[in-house]
């Protein structure tokens, strides 16, 4: 009998298969087709000679992990402690994996805000606990009035993903204000802070976690080098959590992969003392802001995107299609790839809405845009 009888094929791999068979643009899968930083290759080239291919401690290569409490120092003024609050991951999915499956007990409840990204639920079915899905509000924003009402005594977590994916939205300083609001009404909730596109954000700053002192002792935040530094292939994140909690987060991760690859966290903490994460909204601001002018062109509706590399469009006024039809269609008869929103939400909900990634080199977006003229 399966653990997860509703797990099929996704949704990204459905959509890229198809993709591939109708010689279509893939504007669907998050990952970026330009080259990796030239400096981050040369780096990678000269460690490949080198002693570093053994395994690193299990919480990462030491180097890295001051180079991480430095950046979080410097981007966010939160001091954290290597040794006992930070932990490498194989990516920002298996951080969260880790999290859940250490933190979650049978019969918990986690509160998950949709749409939502789809590696959420499967560790909390894996836990023989219950994901509970909330709608976040028709502009993406979260609904506080029906997020408390849907927390008990029984909720462990309650999972944020700020900035979005799908939708691009980003949360206001009053979103976090009402969620210490929550923590304070429920003292068993922990928050799970989903931040891998942290530092792809545009006209405002990007709130984070980080900036809240009233919830360091209860939440988790999950980052992502492989977001960050278009690294997709790397599978590489980071955990920041309070003692208390990392241990039991440790203790999972160990019997997952023990460690993550080890050139890539030697590489990563080299690369850490050469680049700036902070110009990293303006180069991905600029990528939206030509992919958005391109699509001026045709008959889609592009909705706000506040952060991540991902533009949502409506197509009502062109389409009375379900969103996956729709899409469908896009491949086959277009041919640009895209992705339904209505496969982040729990029940399907029908939005009229598909997500573009723009984290594409402007020949791509270029053609991509031209042929969705053709709507």
């Amino acid at each position: 009998m399966s653990k997860l009888p509703n797990v099929g094929t996704s949704i990204f791999t459905m959509m890229s298969q198809m993709a591939n068979e109708c010689n279509a643009i893939n504007l669907s899968q998050g990952f970026p087709n330009f080259p990796v930083d030239k400096r981050l290759t040369d780096i990678v080239a000269r460690l490949a000679s080198e002693n570093v291919h053994q395994y690193t401690p299990m919480s990462g290569f030491p180097p890295l992990l001051e180079k991480i409490a430095k950046l979080t120092q410097h981007s966010y003024q939160r001091v954290v402690k290597t040794k006992d609050e930070i932990l490498i991951t194989a990516g920002a999915t298996e951080g969260i994996f880790a999290t859940i499956q250490a933190l979650v007990n049978a019969n918990n409840e986690v509160i998950i805000l949709d749409p939502s990204y789809d590696c959420y639920e499967a560790p909390i079915l894996l836990s023989n606990a219950k994901p509970i899905r909330v709608a976040l509000n028709n502009d993406f924003t979260p609904n506080w009035k029906k997020i408390k009402e849907a927390t008990n005594e029984n909720t462990k977590l309650i999972i944020i993903n700020n900035p979005h994916n799908p939708t691009g939205k980003t949360w206001t300083k009053n979103d976090f204000v009402q969620l210490e609001k929550l923590v304070d009404s429920f003292p068993n909730l922990i928050v799970l802070s989903d931040e891998v596109y942290e530092y792809i954000t545009f006209e405002e700053a990007h709130i984070s976690i980080h900036h809240r002192p009233k919830l360091w002792n209860r939440s988790i935040s999950v980052s992502s080098f492989g977001k960050s530094f278009h690294i997709t292939g790397w599978k590489i994140g980071y955990v920041i959590a309070p003692e208390y909690l990392m241990t039991e987060i440790k203790k999972v991760h160990q019997f997952l992969v023990f460690s993550v690859n080890s050139i890539s966290q030697v590489a990563i903490s080299e690369y850490l003392d050469i680049v700036d994460v902070q110009s990293l909204g303006s180069f991905y601001q600029q990528k939206r802001d030509f992919f958005r002018n391109l699509l001026k062109e045709t008959k889609l509706e592009l909705l706000p995107c506040e952060g991540t590399y991902f533009q949502v469009a409506s197509y009502a006024n062109i389409s009375n299609k379900d969103d996956l039809t729709f899409a469908k269609q896009l491949v086959t008869e277009i041919g640009v790839a895209t992705i339904p929103i209505s496969s982040f939400y729990a029940n399907g909900t029908a939005t009229k809405c598909i997500r573009f990634c723009f984290a594409k080199d402007d020949t791509t977006l270029i053609q991509a845009a031209e042929r969705l003229m053709k709507l």
